[in-house]
């Protein structure tokens, strides 16, 4: 049977036929029971809210191109898949679609409105996961986890509990980062940083004696009403005389001290800083060591409460007007200044954030941090790539504060807390006395114990920080804290591949929780990738609307163009990319390009399964995998020098390619077979071994170069494979009339072999392509016709490149349309009119006697001449009229003098090439 592929690659068809193949045969489950070397892979969870986007594609390609290759090497692969709760975002979603009703999650009750939210997740939560299954990638779906899953929701709880009796969770009264949006705390990463063209509003408070004023200044005139100081510098000659005596806070006429603190900048406005310890983090600070009050000012909706006097129940920034007037009333006010500064806004609420004193739930950082100190510091674990995120990621852990993990949502892992609510009338308080356990009923015996038996619970309502349950991730997917068969096996994972953007807030968080839980950090290597930045080199964002949809241009050029661009475009690890793209018209060349290169692979695949005569790489006599060498295989034995040299270069791009792919060179790796399979194998050996397939050809001849064609395309396709795995595993399964039972990818990657690296022969094949290329040219100058052979001479004094010459001299007459070749140290100088070109040491000659018509070439060039030097004339007259400079647009006049540069180059070209007649 002559196997063969269809005329035209269609890759919508073929990638979904492959994707579902590869679910439906569960080929990436994983066994740990089989043995041999683990590598584990825990996905970046995205949100179960998600789409695919840009940063998605990107990370999930880098992902799979390292768990494909390390899967055909022979390591035992996992490749764990899953999604995050993302418990903002959820909570949004569905309190949005209340809204639109005129309810909100109050009217359902917590029961309710959280079925509401299952039934989201079961409609709607899939849809991330579906579009992550059109990029092809390799996970194992028989071990999909999300974070509120039964399993993980087990691991949390006993994580919590855990912290808990080894005090290492409190519960306290903090400034956190609090959104009057959805009026809950959020963490650090969930704080999109702005900045906004602002105001900074200058007033004076008078000295409690009467002797004069301090003049202050402030972005947010609003908190003035919960001041409790105002600080300068100790060092600071001009307020030092003032340390100790106090000021009359305007407006609310409360007498406040001012203190003296290192922190305050005397270089910075006028030196003096209000102190407002509930609504600053750095006053907080300044607060404590100094033992000043702390008013809160602020209800949780973002409206001031009975300490702001007059202005309560106003919303924050109609107050911040309202105080500014009374402010210039009472004579106060000195002037108000255009501000450029930064403002800390909820990512999912799109409201600005305020610092707010408030009850929560927190971890105590250091001892965990410090345990992830010892392993970097002293086992260098783990390892990042590239390495100078290793600094960022050693400061971030030496810096970090006690953590806020407690979230005022319903959505989310409940914290496992019961108020002795029998204790404090009923209501939960800041010193109501709690009991924290796994369940309710583990709670109420202890409770019981403490307080009797008509104690009254409730549980805590708030949920846990998202980065608590994801912080677990690596470990908790494997079972723990069960001792399961994939925990034992699988863990630590090998590498992470994430962006540098959340080393601080989920890398951190792991090896924190890993080293404290499992006592090993939990992964060995972090490849830190840059973004994908947009046309325009911007990063793309929500708020800026420039986003590429990836799925679009999947739907255009296929998910392996896609996935080949963004690998290529990857220079040295963790460098940003830029994406190639048209908004006008959705197109992108770069991707355009890569699905060029599917085209051009499928063709030469085409081709070569066209002169295969029906037969397999096996049935030709090629080893599968080749191993024994080839010398053994059969292979070698009438080798002509073009099959050794793409032999060679063959070998030369499996052994770059595993340098590359084990060192994290994804990039040099893609574009390293670009080059070959493109130049070498379609552009050259293709067309070298053309005539040796004839049917007329010497039948060993023919053979030889069958079985090279066969064994070096399915070596290729086994390359290409963890880059664009549908098009190779579909050429793959045509070529080797594979059945179902087998995929490519299960494959053995290609393993080098240096007794067929022949450095010094490639290095003679690029003189010998550099002939051909010169008399191509020469040809083509001449304007000799494709159809007409020519008779070249090639002369070099040195003898080795005469002897390279002459000995792929039929390959010089075969692709240069060359019938008499002569090869000489010397030339005869009587040769007629003749067309010369120069590669390295060799001069090319053409004679041109009896070739063309030289009297008509003549002519036509100088009538070519002629039209380039009168469009110059015209081209140049414009720029000399600086009437046409004046009032044309600066991108005409540059296009004009672009069109007169390339103009004066064509006829310098014209000009030499005249000469020659």
């Amino acid at each position: 049977m002559t196997a063969n592929l269809p005329p035209q690659y269609d890759p919508q068809a073929t990638e979904a036929k492959w994707q579902k193949y590869w679910e439906d045969h569960q080929t990436f489950k994983a066994d740990p029971e089989a043995g041999g070397e683990p590598y584990c892979v825990v996905i970046p969870p995205p949100n179960v809210t998600g789409s695919l986007h840009m940063g998605h594609a990107f990370e999930e390609t880098l992902i799979d191109v390292l768990v494909r290759y390390h899967r055909m090497t022979g390591r035992n692969t996992l490749w764990l898949p899953g999604t995050d709760h993302a418990s903002i975002a959820v909570q949004t979603i569905l309190e949005k679609q209340l809204k639109a009703e005129g309810k909100t999650r109050h009217d359902l009750g917590r029961e309710k409105f959280l079925e509401r939210a299952w039934e989201w997740k079961a409609e709607s939560g899939n849809t991330i996961t579906n579009q992550l299954r059109s990029l092809g990638v390799s996970v194992d779906w028989s071990r999909e986890r999300f974070t509120m899953d039964e399993g993980l929701s087990a691991a949390v709880l006993e994580a919590f509990v855990r912290l808990y009796d080894e005090g290492l969770i409190y519960r306290g009264n903090y400034l956190v980062n609090w959104c009057p949006a959805s009026q809950s705390a959020v963490s650090d990463l969930e704080v999109d940083q702005q900045e906004v063209e602002g105001h900074l509003w200058h007033f004076r408070y008078p000295l409690t004696d009467g002797s004069g004023y301090l003049e202050v200044a402030t972005t947010r005139p609003e908190t003035m009403l919960g001041d409790t100081g105002v600080a300068v510098n100790p060092q600071d000659d001009r307020y030092k005389h003032l340390i100790g005596k106090t000021v009359t806070l305007p407006i609310v006429n409360r007498e406040i001290p001012i203190i003296a603190d290192e922190f305050v900048d005397p270089t910075f406005g006028t030196g003096c800083v209000k102190v407002t310890p509930a609504h600053d983090p750095n006053d907080f600070e300044m607060g404590k060591r100094h033992n000043l009050p702390f008013i809160n000012i602020m209800n949780k909706d973002g409206t001031l409460n009975e300490n702001a006097g007059e202005f309560q129940g106003q919303d924050r920034f109609v107050a911040r007007k309202n105080v500014v007037k009374r402010l210039e009333t009472d004579g106060v006010l000195v002037k108000i200044e255009d501000y450029k500064h930064t403002v800390p806004y909820s990512e999912r609420g799109k409201v600005a954030v305020e610092p707010l004193i408030s009850t929560q739930w927190f971890v105590k950082i250091d001892p965990l941090s410090q345990r992830a100190l010892e392993a970097l510091d002293q086992n260098n674990s783990p390892v990042f790539v590239p390495e100078r995120w290793t600094k960022v990621y050693r400061d971030w852990l030496v810096k970090l504060k006690d953590w806020c993990i407690s979230r005022q949502l319903w959505w989310g892992h409940q914290i496992p807390a019961w108020y002795a609510v029998s204790e404090t009338q009923g209501e939960i308080t800041d010193t109501t006395p709690f009991i924290v356990a796994k369940t309710e009923a583990e709670a109420r015996e202890k409770a019981t114990a403490k307080f009797g038996k008509d104690v009254q619970l409730a549980r805590d309502p708030d949920v846990l920080d998202t980065w608590f349950s994801s912080g677990l991730w690596p470990f908790s997917t494997l079972g723990w804290p069960d001792e399961t068969k994939d925990l034992e096996f699988y863990y630590p994972t090998t590498t992470l591949v994430t962006g540098f953007d959340i080393i601080f807030f989920w890398v951190a968080r792991m090896t924190m929780m890993a080293g404290h839980f499992t006592e090993k950090m939990p992964f060995d290597t972090v490849y830190i990738h840059g973004l994908v930045l947009d046309e325009n080199g911007q990063k793309m964002s929500k708020s800026k609307n420039n986003g590429i949809d990836p799925l679009l241009l999947i739907g255009k050029y296929g998910t392996d163009a896609l996935r080949y661009t963004l690998v290529k475009e990857v220079v040295g690890a963790g460098q940003n990319i830029r994406m190639e793209y048209d908004r006008k018209t959705d197109e992108s060349k770069s991707v355009e390009a890569s699905r060029n290169f599917t085209n051009k692979l499928w063709n030469a695949a085409r081709f070569v399964m066209m002169n295969l005569e029906g037969q397999t790489p096996q049935q030709l006599g090629i080893p599968h995998p080749p191993q024994p060498p080839l010398t053994e295989g059969g292979i070698e034995e009438g080798l002509e020098l073009c099959d050794r040299w793409i032999l060679s270069r063959y070998y030369q791009v499996v052994q770059q390619s595993r340098n590359c792919l084990e060192n994290y060179g994804l990039g040099e790796a893609a574009k390293g077979l670009y080059e070959f399979i493109w130049g070498d194998f379609c552009d050259w050996y293709i067309e070298l071994v053309k005539s040796r397939l004839q049917q007329d050809a010497e039948p060993n001849s023919k053979k030889v170069a069958q079985q090279t064609f066969a064994f070096v395309l399915e070596g290729i396709l086994k390359l290409l494979h963890p880059f664009m795995p549908h098009i190779t595993e579909e050429i793959w399964h045509t070529l080797t009339q594979t059945g179902d039972d087998q995929c490519l990818a299960l494959q053995a990657y290609p393993e080098a072999n240096a007794s067929l690296i022949d450095a010094d022969l490639e290095q003679q094949f690029e003189l010998l392509f550099g002939t051909i290329r010169t008399i191509r040219n020469l040809r083509a100058d001449s304007d000799i016709k494709p159809s007409v052979k020519v008779t070249a001479i090639l002369q070099s004094e040195n003898e080795k490149e005469r002897q390279i010459i002459s000995d792929g001299g039929v390959y010089i007459q075969d692709l240069a349309k060359v019938e008499n070749l002569t090869v000489t140290a010397s030339l005869d100088t009587d040769l007629g009119q003749t067309i010369a070109g120069v590669v390295g040491t060799v001069q090319v000659l053409i004679p041109l006697a009896g070739v063309v018509d030289l009297a008509a070439l003549r002519a036509k060039l100088e009538k070519k001449l002629s039209k380039v030097e009168a469009e110059i004339k015209h081209t140049a007259a414009r720029l000399t009229n600086q009437k046409f400079v004046d009032k044309a647009t600066p991108d005409v006049v540059q296009g004009a003098r672009d069109a007169l540069a390339e103009a004066e180059k064509q006829a310098e070209i014209l000009r030499d090439r005249l000469k020659l007649f």
